[in-house]
């Protein structure tokens, strides 16, 4: 029989595998998802997240509790009679009884091979540390940070200019390809758990502003990876100075080459940079407030002679 499924999820990381669940025939029940919050150009319009649009066009219930914290939110998730939940990018900490309130417990799709990179930015923190492989993993959630046992897992290549971007579309196609397994084994009794080792355990701390800013002083492989990791968002980021008025500009992707001189040097026509050791080449520039440029395009408008010093 098909399963009771209860899913929960916010971004849009998480909508091909409520997509996926719901066209392998299960019943997808409800719908928890993060409430709407202040969006358009004045962020005066609440914009509902990727997962409570999608929901909407399934025609499922969509619930947004702020927390769990009250009785009655955790009742009306009881009574859903369900099957088993789905958790994919949430965004909230489950306490014990939500964990314990449907038949098979709560199952989560989380984008790395565990127990490295447990946490909140498993992506981008796999990429900044110059990793070359990552993975999914399905787990069935404890009470811990992501410590439950490991129930599916596939590893993805990530090759030497992938940005966390590109990573992000890659891992949500291929969650939504072992979660629908993973479903389809449960399901049918045939879903093994495997305990995660104590060994290995690496934490993805969410990326904060202070760590957005370029340091041309680190070795060229490190800066790469920093652009890279941070792209699209929140994006790595350098001052220039245009017109006499220091900007804030953002690469978004690059490139390593020979080079060497001053850290944050400006070695040619074609913006390549130095760095503490080796050198990188931005090769996609976005000014602030402006469109996202090729650096051909971006030195086009915005030439940058050999010899200036980015801070």
């Amino acid at each position: 029989m098909p399963l009771r499924i209860i899913f929960m999820g916010t971004p849009e990381f998480s909508v091909p595998t409520l997509l996926a669940l719901a066209g392998a025939g299960h019943e997808i029940v409800a719908v928890y998802t993060q409430p709407p919050r202040p969006g358009g150009r004045r962020g005066l319009d609440l914009k509902k997240s990727p997962v409570h649009e999608a929901a909407e066009r399934l025609g499922v219930p969509v619930l947004t509790p702020v927390n769990f914290k009250g009785a009655a939110d955790r009742q009306v998730f009881r009574d859903f009679n369900a099957d088993v939940a789905v958790v994919v990018a949430y965004g909230l900490l489950l306490p014990e009884e939500i964990l314990s309130g449907t038949r098979h417990g709560c199952y989560n799709g989380h984008a790395s091979l565990l127990p490295r990179w447990r946490g909140a930015a498993p992506i981008q923190r796999a990429i900044m540390a110059g990793d070359r492989k990552t993975g999914m993993m399905i787990m069935k959630m404890d009470k811990g940070l992501d410590t439950g046992p490991v129930a599916l897992a596939r590893t993805v290549a990530i090759d030497e200019t992938m940005t966390a971007g590109e990573l992000h579309d890659r891992l949500m196609q291929v969650g939504a390809e072992l979660m629908t397994q993973a479903m389809t084994k449960l399901e049918a009794g045939e879903l093994t758990l495997t305990p995660q080792s104590d060994e290995g355990v690496v934490y993805a701390a969410k990326i904060s502003k202070d760590e957005t800013r370029i340091d041309f002083t680190r070795v060229a492989e490190e800066v790469h990876n920093h652009i890279r990791g941070l792209s699209p968002f929140p994006g790595a980021w350098f001052e220039l100075d245009i017109a006499g008025r220091l900007e804030r500009i953002k690469a978004l992707g690059s490139e390593r080459v020979e080079g060497t001189g001053a850290a944050g040097l400006v070695l040619d026509d074609a913006l390549t940079i130095a760095c503490g050791k080796g050198a990188v080449r931005p090769t996609r520039l976005q000014r602030a407030g402006g469109k996202v440029l090729a650096a051909t395009d971006f030195l086009r408008g915005t030439p940058v002679a050999p010899g200036t010093r980015i801070a």
